[in-house]
C-alpha cells in the first residue's frame, strides 16, 4: 500500500475531558431542534454476515513474481584476501547459482468483473510482474490460475487482468459512488497483511479526496485497509462496488482508519477502456488552466471565484475553436465548472471525437463555442523556453509592484537560454517584502502579457498598468512563465 507518514498525533484525553465538562454544563437553548430532522428509525445492519457471504466469491488474492538480478562478483562484501570469509561468501553464491535472477513476491487484491474472468486490481500491485497467480475465495470454483494483464492505467492506479477459468466465475456489479453518502455504511475486503481473505466494515468518511493525480476521485473510508489490500474492492450495502482500495494515510503503515478508494466514478469508465483497447482514451480539450481566487476576480471583471481560466492554447482542439489566454470556462458541456480539478476529470471522461459546448468569460461576455475533443493521450505539448536566472542585466528597466523587469536582448536572451522566439518581459529583480513576490513571482520569470495585452517592451508594460489605473481597476492581471508552465496573476493597483 501508499502510505502517508503523519507529522503529529494529537492528545486525546484533555479533548475527551474538556468535552465532558462542556456536556455537564447548561447550555443556552438552540435556534431550531435538529433532532426535528432525523428521521424516526436509522435503518442499519445487525449483521453483515449474508452480505460478505454473497460477495465474497468474486474477490480474489493476487501474487506476484519479479525477477531480481543477482549481484555480479565485484558486489559481492569486500573481505581481506585470503581470508577464510572469502571462501565462506564464494561458496554461498555457488549454491545460489550462477549471476542469474532471483524471485520476488509480493501480495495484493482484486475482483472478479465478468463471469469470463475480468479481474480489477491495482497498477501498482502488478507493476513490473513477471508472474501472477490468482487465488480464488475457497469454495469460489477455480483454486489458482495464471493471469495476463489486459492493461493498466499509472494515472488512476487501475490495472486489469484476465485469467481462462474452465467454468463462469463469480463476479460484481459497479455501484454508483456518487450515490454513496457521508456516513453509509461500506465493505473492505481483501487480502491484508497476506493473511488471507478477509472482511472489514466502516462508513464512508469523505467524498471527492485527492491524493496526488490529477484524476483523483477518492472515497474515504474508516473501513480497515492495510498493506495487501490494495486493488480489493469497496463495497455498498448492494454489494456493489463503489471504490477500489488504494492508499491510506498512517504513521506506522497499518490502518489507522484513513483509507482512500478510487472511486467507481472513475474506475468503472478506466476499467472499460483497458479491457476494449487495453489502455485508455481520455478526451483531450488542449489548454493549460489555474483555478480563479479571489484575487483575480476584480482583475478579471467577474461577480465572483468562478470557473476555471485559461493560462495558454496551444495548437489543439481549444485553439481550433476559438479559446484564447484569459478566457474564464465557465461550463463544459452543460456542466458547470468550478475548479481544475473538476474540469480535468469531466473532459477526461469525454468521448475523443465529440463535440461539446463550452462557454467562456471573455470581456465581460459569455461566449459557447463548440469543440471537438482530441485524444489527452496523443496530444503533445509545444515545447516552450525556459526561463532561469540572470544578473540582472538588460537594456533597459522598469519597476513596479516591487520587481524589476528588463527586456530582451541578444545578450539576455543567450544568458538564460531563451530561444530566438521568445517574447515578453524578464523579472530581474523581486523584493521579497514586495507585492510581485508575495504573489509567487520570482527572478527570471517571464512575464508575457500585462491587462491581457502582449507586452515585450517597458513602455508597453508601463502603458498597460497606467491603463488599469485609468480604468478604475483595483489590479492588473498579468501572464507569467515560469519553466514553461504559464499562469495568470493579479497585483494590487491601490
Amino acid at each position: 500500500m501508499r502510505e502517508t507518514t503523519l507529522i503529529h498525533s494529537t492528545q486525546r484525553l484533555a479533548l475527551a475531558a474538556g468535552t465532558a465538562i462542556a456536556l455537564a454544563m447548561p447550555t443556552a437553548p438552540f435556534a431550531q431542534n435538529v433532532t426535528e430532522e432525523v428521521p424516526a428509525r436509522i435503518e442499519r445492519p445487525v449483521s453483515f454476515a449474508q452480505l460478505a457471504e454473497t460477495i465474497s466469491p468474486s474477490v480474489v488474492n493476487i501474487t506476484t513474481t519479479t525477477g531480481v538480478e543477482r549481484p555480479a562478483d565485484d558486489m559481492l562484501p569486500q573481505v581481506p584476501e585470503g581470508s577464510p570469509f572469502e571462501d565462506f561468501f564464494r561458496e554461498f553464491q555457488d549454491r545460489q547459482g550462477p549471476n542469474g535472477p532471483r524471485r520476488g513476491n509480493a501480495l495484493g487484491s482484486g475482483f472478479v468483473i465478468s463471469p469470463d474472468g475480468y479481474i480489477v486490481t491495482n497498477n501498482h500491485v502488478i507493476q513490473g510482474a513477471d508472474e501472477i497467480m490468482i487465488e480464488f475465495y475457497p469454495g469460489g470454483g477455480d483454486d489458482v490460475l495464471e493471469a495476463e494483464i489486459v492493461g493498466t492505467d499509472p494515472n488512476t492506479d487501475l490495472a486489469v487482468l484476465k485469467v481462462e477459468p474452465e467454468g463462469d466465475l463469480d463476479f460484481v456489479d459497479w455501484g454508483p459512488s456518487e450515490d454513496s453518502r457521508v456516513g453509509d455504511w461500506v465493505l473492505a475486503m481483501g487480502n491484508p497483511l497476506g493473511q488471507g481473505f478477509s472482511v472489514s466494515a466502516g462508513i464512508v468518511s469523505a467524498q471527492g479526496r485527492a491524493l496526488r493525480g490529477v484524476y483523483d476521485d477518492y472515497i474515504q473510508t474508516d473501513a480497515a485497509i492495510n498493506r495487501g489490500n490494495s486493488g480489493g474492492p469497496l463495497f455498498n450495502m448492494d454489494g456493489e462496488v463503489v471504490g477500489v482500495n488504494t492508499a491510506i494515510l498512517s504513521p506506522t503503515g497499518g490502518s489507522i482508519g484513513i483509507g482512500f478508494a478510487m472511486s467507481s466514478a472513475v474506475a468503472e469508465d478506466v476499467v472499460d477502456q483497458l479491457i476494449e483497447f487495453g489502455e485508455t482514451r481520455r478526451g483531450w480539450l488542449g489548454v493549460r488552466i489555474q483555478n480563479v481566487d479571489d484575487d483575480l476576480v476584480e482583475a478579471l471583471g467577474l461577480d465572483d471565484a468562478q470557473g476555471v481560466l485559461v493560462t495558454d492554447v496551444p495548437e489543439g482542439p481549444s485553439a481550433e475553436a476559438g479559446i484564447e489566454s484569459g478566457d474564464v470556462i465557465l461550463s463544459f458541456d452543460g456542466q458547470p465548472v468550478t475548479d481544475v480539478t473538476e474540469l480535468v476529470r469531466v473532459v477526461a471522461g469525454a468521448a475523443v471525437g465529440s463535440e461539446v459546448d463550452v462557454t467562456v468569460f471573455r470581456d465581460g461576455e459569455e461566449l459557447t463555442l463548440p469543440v471537438t475533443l482530441a485524444r489527452r493521450e496523443d496530444a503533445e505539448d509545444e515545447a516552450v523556453p525556459v526561463a532561469a536566472e540572470n544578473d540582472g542585466a538588460g537594456p533597459a528597466t522598469t519597476e513596479a509592484f516591487g520587481m524589476t523587469v528588463s527586456e530582451i536582448d541578444d545578450g539576455l536572451r543567450e544568458a538564460i537560454g531563451l530561444g530566438d522566439d521568445v517574447e515578453g518581459l524578464v523579472v530581474v529583480e523581486a523584493d521579497d517584502d514586495g507585492e510581485a513576490f508575495e504573489k509567487g513571482l520570482r527572478r527570471g520569470d517571464l512575464v508575457i502579457e500585462v491587462g491581457q495585452e502582449p507586452v515585450d517592451t517597458v513602455d508597453a508594460f508601463d502603458a498597460q498598468v497606467q491603463a488599469a489605473r485609468d480604468a478604475g481597476r483595483r489590479s492588473v492581471l498579468m501572464l507569467v512563465r515560469r519553466e514553461g508552465e504559464p499562469r495568470f496573476v493579479a497585483l494590487n493597483l491601490e
